[in-house]
């Protein structure tokens, strides 16, 4: 079969001409990444046999190697119609090293801990679990992968359009001259998401065809580029400000950051600013900015819409752990849906690792007395719980130090109740929070910085916290008390009978170690004020939660002020669907629930919450949910400090293609601007749609919002592919607060569904929020 032929043999010299290129780009590749001479990323191209386990019975020789572009990884496969295999390294999440993923705990011995690694993918697909011949090999390995990460994540914006279209350009030149035809340049351009007629590209060409050759090459090429990538609404802004000589002074600079940024500055930060970005020796000498160092500016953190300051942990972390946000996750254990999905101990390594605070642990008897977790009633598999806990132990403070909520859900024995106490004190050891902070009877939660480090179990507990530390504990070892509201609900769900007042066996060992989370059934605001400890929580369905926000707004702030809420999704969500968080975060709830595992508008929305502050995963919540006298309902307000929020939407750079496999599909994108706060504050607007160009449109579209509390307010940009006949496709999106959005002229970074960043891709837009007139 004439598909099937292999290529053609390279001659001796053909071969030594193409190896010395190759070497020749993966230098000029590694030079851009910082990691030139690098001994471990010339391993990585080199290259190298591993085992690729999937089982204690598949495990195969492959090659890995990395390529030249030092993006993409290369493994051969034995399949008859993929014999190689690539994948980028913008697709790997992380790289661990020994047996730290389920596959290599089940399928290796602990003796080759040293040799194994395992690379993590982003969204769902499967890990890929390797061993090397010796532990020093996976050792370069692994720090090999994970320097090219670190120094790709860190790439500016225009330091990872120049790595993009260079390789673009690479992968354009099918014959590998080092020269561009007009028909290579075509297929580059649609390669970058651009449209052009003929007419317009043969116009392009012969601009820049100098030589008249019928061909591209060496500065001609580089004229190309600098055509291609031409900001001109960035010469504009430049223009309007560089006063001296053509360029900007640091006067011109300070005078652009208090005028369009409304930055807060003075001449030593414009100086360096100039320092920092200055790209031209003469005028950093000269104390001036030049057009490319603007650039390099408005591509950093200090010209990102969002607040560099807001990076750091930046809020008072010393209040009552109940006055905060918690970043928390509902069914932790599935990867997918809640039917039949997998349950995994991956599921909350991905949760803790974006800094999730608080995670759901649903446990039942297991067989060998073993309790396992996974979703009653159904067909989800089975976890162990000694194994999650472990996951857990390793994992949770890694991103980020402050405390961890795990949320039990005990369907278990008494027998495996104890068990599980069992494995949470000799796993989690002094880090479990087993008696109050200060042995003391407390009257108000410790703060997170104060439970730096720990975890804090929720659930049922057999008796108040003071008689634990009067002496009055009961010596039962076991004891009848309510099921948790949840575990009702999931029994409702099974279809099984459910009586209004179930109950279940409490083992007093599990008992004990809840201290500041006692799970507790809610019967209204008024018998919670009246009756209800400080520490006694309840957990509220959606739709009851939602009911409450929308009937007793300020109720339920005030009930916020000193109690936890958590809120769970209904269980008729059987495919992991998500409810909007914001209602139940303007009424002052802590602990929102969200199936982590499903990206969804409402995770986009989650993850804009919890970007500020440090990725902590907790955010302090305004002063007026904090206060007793605070008469605050989102509903009706009052609203004490209105503000007029105008966007301008000027431009796109970048924008992925959505649809690969059709050579010739090129988006047609729009932007849409979405606003989610208290109810007189959501609203939505976009731009039309630009026919046909993915690499730079242009919209220059002004709008205004007005907002009532911009304390809750979240922006979300979303960038669709436009499409008259259906759905929209969704190209790339971006939320956080409204509090730290910076003014002035800013880039707006790119995600995906799943919350990724698209390395090259952007907004670039004019913001300013100012007090209403």
């Amino acid at each position: 079969m004439s598909c099937l032929s292999k290529r053609l043999k390279r001659t001796k010299s053909e071969e030594e001409a193409f190896l010395e290129k190759a070497k020749r780009i993966a230098h000029e590749n590694g030079k851009r990444l910082g990691l030139e001479g690098d001994a471990d990323l010339n391993f990585l191209l080199v290259g190298g046999e591993l085992i690729k386990i999937r089982s204690s019975s598949w495990k195969r020789n492959r090659f890995f190697k990395l390529q030249e572009d030092c993006k993409t990884l290369w493994f051969e496969s034995h399949k008859t119609f993929r014999k190689n295999q690539t994948f980028s390294i913008d697709d790997i999440e992380s790289v661990r090293k020994g047996r730290q993923s389920e596959g290599l705990n089940k399928h290796t011995d602990p003796s080759v801990e040293e040799m194994c690694f395992s690379i993590i993918f982003k969204g769902r697909k499967k890990n890929l679990d390797l061993m090397a011949a010796n532990g020093s090999e996976a050792k370069q390995w692994v720090s090999g992968l994970d320097k090219i990460i670190h120094n790709m994540r860190n790439l500016s914006r225009q330091q990872k359009s120049e790595h993009w279209i260079i390789n673009c350009m690479r992968k354009a030149d099918k014959n590998a001259d080092n020269k561009m035809t007009l028909k290579e340049l075509k297929h580059f351009l649609r390669q970058v998401n651009v449209e052009v007629d003929d007419t317009y590209a043969a116009e392009i060409f012969k601009t820049c065809d100098t030589s008249n050759s019928g061909s591209l090459e060496g500065e001609e090429i580089e004229h190309f580029y600098d055509l291609l990538t031409h900001r001109e609404e960035v010469d504009v802004i430049y223009g309007k400000y560089a006063q001296t000589e053509g360029q900007m002074s640091s006067k011109d600079l300070l005078n652009f950051l208090l005028t369009e940024q409304m930055e807060k500055v003075s001449m030593e930060d414009a100086l360096k600013l100039i320092e920092k970005y200055e790209v031209d020796g003469t005028a950093k000498q000269n104390k001036r900015m030049s057009k490319d160092g603007f650039l390099m500016y408005l591509h950093r953190e200090e010209g990102s819409i969002f607040n560099p300051a807001h990076k750091q942990v930046y809020q008072d972390m010393h209040q009552p752990l109940n006055h905060y946000y918690i970043s928390s996750s509902h069914n932790t254990y599935l990867m997918e849906d809640q039917l039949k999905g997998p349950s995994s101990t991956e599921a909350y390594i991905k949760a803790l690792m974006k800094s999730c605070r608080c995670v759901e642990l649903d446990c039942w008897d297991g067989a060998n007395g073993e309790p396992v977790i996974y979703h009653g009633y159904t067909l989800t598999s089975k976890v162990l719980f000694r194994d999650v806990i472990k996951a857990i132990n390793d994992y949770a403070f890694k991103t980020s130090d402050y405390p961890v909520i795990l949320s039990l859900e005990n369907h278990c024995s008494v027998d495996q109740q104890k068990l599980m106490a069992h494995h949470l004190i000799s796993i989690l050891g002094e880090a479990l929070l087993t008696k109050p902070v200060g042995n003391t009877m407390p009257s108000d939660f410790p703060s997170p910085e104060g439970l730096k480090g720990k975890f804090l179990i929720k659930g049922k507990r057999l008796n108040k916290l003071d008689a634990a530390l009067n002496n009055n504990n009961s010596t039962l070892e076991e004891d009848t008390v309510s099921e948790e509201d949840e575990a009702a609900d999931c029994k409702e769900n099974g279809h099984k009978s459910k009586s209004k007042k179930s109950k279940i066996k409490l083992a007093k060992a599990l008992s004990d170690i809840v201290v500041y989370c006692k799970s507790v059934h809610f019967s209204g605001f008024e018998h919670a004020k009246d009756c209800q400890v400080f520490y006694e929580m309840s957990s509220f369905k959606e739709n009851k939660a939602f009911n409450l926000a929308e009937n007793s707004g300020t109720a339920y702030i005030h009930h916020n002020i000193d109690k936890l809420s958590r809120i769970y999704p209904a269980g008729s969500r059987t495919d992991s669907s998500n409810y909007n968080p914001v209602p139940m975060w303007n009424v002052g709830c802590q602990i929102v629930a969200l199936n982590f595992q499903t990206p969804s508008k409402e995770m986009h929305i989650n993850q804009g919450r919890f970007l500020q502050n440090g990725l902590s995963g907790y955010v302090l919540k305004p002063e007026f949910q904090r206060s007793l006298s605070s008469q605050f309902d989102p509903n009706t307000g009052p609203w004490l400090k209105r503000k007029t929020f105008y966007v301008m939407v000027i431009s796109a750079q970048q924008l992925p293609k959505i649809n690969k496999d059709k050579h010739k599909s090129i988006v047609d994108p729009l932007v849409r601007m979405e606003i989610y706060g208290v109810p007189a504050d959501n609203a939505s607007k976009e731009t039309h749609y630009i026919d046909n160009n993915g690499f730079n449109p242009m919209w220059n579209e002004k709008f205004q919002f007005n907002i009532h509390v911009a304390e809750l307010a979240l922006l979300r940009f979303v960038v669709e592919d436009y499409d008259s006949t259906s759905q929209n496709d969704l190209i790339g999106q971006y939320c956080l607060p409204l509090s730290s959005v910076q003014n002035g002229y800013r880039h707006v970074p790119l995600l995906t569904k799943r919350g990724d960043v698209i390395c090259s891709a952007g907004l670039f837009v004019h913001l300013m929020l100012v007090d209403a007139q």
